[in-house]
């Protein structure tokens, strides 16, 4: 009993470190984590780290006990680099993929394409279908720059219904970043969980699926109920707004080369686990195996995007050698962030599972798999409350949950748990998380207005997507 409590109190004191220093010092994330980690090696017993190494690493007892005579950081920077080497290609090709996708218009032409194929009384569901695709290898914050213009020069057209065009913008680029990767929090969950990535890319999608309409259900409900006006905003005029709304078409690139970078990823490496696991009764020949496993390696197939939306931007907007240079330059300064925190993450992960924490929660598996996705979704949940980041509480969940996956007893496939950590990244999105107060100014809304119309919506949207899990994997564990 006594190592329990020690155990819970290093545990409670590194996640209390890293959303204090968030919240409280508004620090950056990836010092947070690394100050968490820091701490938490520090106060781990040797014995635990011996323990750790032994009985889930399954170490010999010398090996374990050299590994726990490491000092505190060179044990921190293992986590640090075995992280990057995991994601570190990943997310710099995402970013990659998403500016040169804004750069060359693929974007715009994605969204324009959607609202034609819907029309004008269908606007908002064009917003959701684009929003979940750019959502997809485009982070959250920058998605919602390129679709709000359009929003607002919807409204301009219609003269109504803005607020749903805010929310359905919202609700389709929210789900995205916290379930399907390559985006940074669902793809470094899946990494630590041992969930293939296209598994991971087909169930978020479903899960998504559910997510998202409910999103929109709750966007029209609301849009009944209340009316968002038109408001100037700093970023956006709304002389700038008709002008952006009438540019020529045949500037943008065709749609088949703007979705060419998004869609080439998920299907190679969904090609390759369904060859790979002989899904839907299809044995392949050994040679296309081969072929598959190597184009469907994530990290080629996220290279070979990247490839094609660097050649669409010079193709489109005939870019020389140094405006790519430039671009490029952008997408991964702004990636390599993406980065430091997530690797951060993945310290704060390895120095939590040395604490023995898999040792506090081994029954569990035991228990209904519904109450330990439960469990999963209400832990994210309250950090992602306390401290406002939706990944940094993918990150921090995961480090305290993953020892259920790797200890192989599980009871049902590790996808669930995955998914229930992304649901549970959705509450409460209030005035501590940046993403709000992206949502709030570029929309117009007031502080009062996002909480009534917005932090209902993806709170709603999460618990759906825990029901959906539940009953995922109650019908289907897969285990």
């Amino acid at each position: 009993m006594g190592e329990t409590w020690v155990t819970l109190g290093v545990i409670l004191t590194g996640v209390t470190i890293v959303v204090g220093s968030v919240l409280w010092l508004r620090l950056h994330a990836f010092l947070a984590l690394v100050f968490g980690a820091l701490v938490v090696a520090l106060l781990t017993p040797r014995a635990d780290v011996e323990r750790f190494y032994v009985e889930s690493q399954s170490f010999s007892q010398e090996a374990a006990a050299a590994q726990a005579s490491r000092n505190i950081g060179a044990r921190v920077a293992q986590g640090f680099g075995d992280t990057c080497v995991k994601i570190g290609i990943l997310i710099a090709m995402a970013a990659i993929i998403g500016k040169c996708l804004l750069d060359s218009g693929a974007a715009d032409r994605i969204v324009r394409t959607a609202l034609r194929m819907f029309g004008e009384r269908a606007a908002p569901l064009a917003f959701l279908t684009s929003g979940f695709t750019l959502g997809i290898p485009v982070f959250f914050d920058t998605v919602f720059y390129l679709m709000i213009p359009l929003g607002k020069a919807m409204q301009l057209r219609t003269g109504r219904n803005y607020l749903l065009y805010v929310l359905t913008i919202v609700c389709g680029t929210s789900m995205a970043h916290s379930l399907v990767p390559p985006t940074p929090g669902p793809l470094f969950v899946a990494e630590e969980l041992g969930v293939d990535l296209g598994t991971m890319m087909l169930a978020g999608c479903i899960v998504g699926l559910f997510t998202a309409t409910t999103g929109y259900l709750y966007a029209l409900l609301a849009n009944r109920l209340w009316t968002l006006p038109l408001r100037e905003s700093p970023e956006f005029s709304l002389e700038d707004l008709k002008k952006s709304s009438e540019l020529d078409e045949s500037l943008l690139p065709p749609l088949w080369l703007s979705l060419l970078p998004i869609l080439l990823p998920v299907v190679l490496i969904a090609g390759q686990t369904i060859l790979k696991g002989g899904f839907f009764g299809i044995t392949a020949p050994a040679t296309v195996l081969q072929i598959t496993a190597t184009l469907g390696d994530k990290t080629i197939a996220l290279t070979i995007a990247a490839v094609v939306a660097m050649a669409t931007l010079v193709w489109q907007k005939r870019t020389s050698r140094d405006e790519l240079a430039d671009s490029i330059q952008a997408a991964l300064a702004s990636g390599g962030v993406i980065i430091l925190i997530t690797a951060a993450g993945g310290a704060f992960g390895a120095v939590l599972r040395q604490t023995n924490v898999a040792g506090l929660i081994q029954d569990l598996p035991r228990t209904s798999p519904a109450m330990i996705c439960t469990m999963a979704f209400l832990i994210t949940g309250a950090i992602r409350t306390a401290q406002g980041s939706a990944t940094v509480a993918m990150i921090t969940a995961v480090g305290i949950l993953s020892g259920l996956a790797r200890g192989g007893d599980l009871g049902f496939h590790p996808v669930y748990l995955a998914l229930a950590i992304g649901c549970g990244s959705k509450p409460i999105a209030w005035m501590n998380d940046s993403g709000f107060w992206v949502i709030t100014r570029m929309s117009g809304m007031t502080e009062t207005e996002g909480l009534k119309y917005v932090t209902p919506m993806t709170t709603l949207m999460g618990l759906v997507g825990l029901g959906a899990v539940i009953a995922g994997v109650t019908l289907f564990p897969m285990n």
